[in-house]
């Protein structure tokens, strides 16, 4: 289930939004990424030809299983890497920024072992 980073960044949005305003539309996703319409109308149309969203009729954009799970992956693993960060003296602006390259290339199981030391402390 490997996607481009800049998917993964467009799910995780999604994912954000949705929890955010109870419900996301393409301009929700062009406003909070400041990208184009157009841009943001093109990978929407790709997210749904590859099964990630669904787009009702009135332009409401929903995650399926498959795009939710990899737009959870990427939300713990910012939420979980910013936290790490910050308590190593990071300040938070810096560790979120941070937090959102990481999160994209880290591998599984450096992840895990950075969860179970955040767990243990």
């Amino acid at each position: 289930m490997k996607i481009q980073e800049s998917a993964e960044h467009y799910l995780e949005t999604l994912l954000i939004l949705k929890e955010r305003n109870g419900f996301v539309r393409s301009i929700d996703l062009a406003n909070e990424l400041g990208y184009s319409r157009p841009s943001v109308s093109v990978a929407v149309k790709q997210f749904r030809e590859n099964g990630y969203v669904t787009v009702d009729e009135a332009g409401y954009i929903e995650l399926t299983g498959t795009g939710r799970e990899i737009a959870e992956k990427m939300y713990e693993r910012h939420k979980t890497l910013s936290s790490l960060l910050e308590r190593m003296g990071v300040s938070p602006a810096t560790a979120v920024r941070d937090a959102c390259r990481i999160e994209h290339v880290i591998s599984d199981e450096s992840f895990d072992k950075i969860k179970e030391f955040m767990k243990g402390k």
